[in-house]
């Protein structure tokens, strides 16, 4: 047993955007991190999704996509101005494009969101062990026609966005489930 990795698990939290500030991951540790998600499913040469770098301009034009959405949703200048800021707040944001088969011969599409859903897990898990906060964002933006068309190809869809940064608070005290509520004999 590596109890070194093991503690890396057990201790790692999640930390929005809005808690995140530079230095966010340079490039080689990003590499890291998707190299990190490449290990996570179980089918082997399996990859039904791709990681886009926004960072820049990108993440301006990002922050606007978040506000038409807003915009769209009917919400009021203070939701929209909370889109807006959490779209620009982290030092390095992450894209999750989906591209799922399902017409795929061996593996059926619910197994292939799990494997995205393992890849995910692994990056944040790698950015945790590089000292790096993390949270995964979705939500209703991820089936925005508007935000969509940005981000994906015809047959593609968005898992959702990983926030990246160096975290400006202490973890969480609230303590995750019991681990008795959840594992169980058959």
């Amino acid at each position: 047993m590596n109890p070194l990795a093991l503690e890396c698990l057990l201790s790692r939290f999640s930390t929005g955007p809005k808690h995140l500030v530079e230095p966010g991951p340079n490039a080689a540790q990003l590499e890291l991190m998707v190299q990190a998600g490449l290990r996570g499913p179980d089918h082997g040469e399996l990859v039904p999704w791709r990681v886009v770098v926004i960072d820049g301009a990108a993440k301006v034009r990002m922050a606007d996509l978040f506000v038409q959405h807003a915009q769209q949703k009917g919400k009021g200048p203070e939701a929209i101005e909370m889109e807006r800021d959490r779209a620009l707040r982290a030092p390095s944001t992450l894209a999750v494009i989906a591209q799922i088969d399902p017409a795929h011969p061996l593996v059926p599409a619910h197994e292939q969101w799990m494997c995205i859903g393992g890849a995910i897990t692994n990056m944040l898990n790698a950015a945790h062990a590089m000292g790096f906060g993390a949270k995964i964002l979705s939500g209703d933006k991820t089936r925005s026609a508007l935000i969509l068309q940005a981000f994906c190809q015809p047959g593609e869809t968005l898992a959702g966005w990983i926030t990246l940064g160096t975290p400006n608070k202490k973890p969480s005290t609230n303590k995750p489930k019991d681990w008795r509520q959840v594992l169980s004999p058959w």
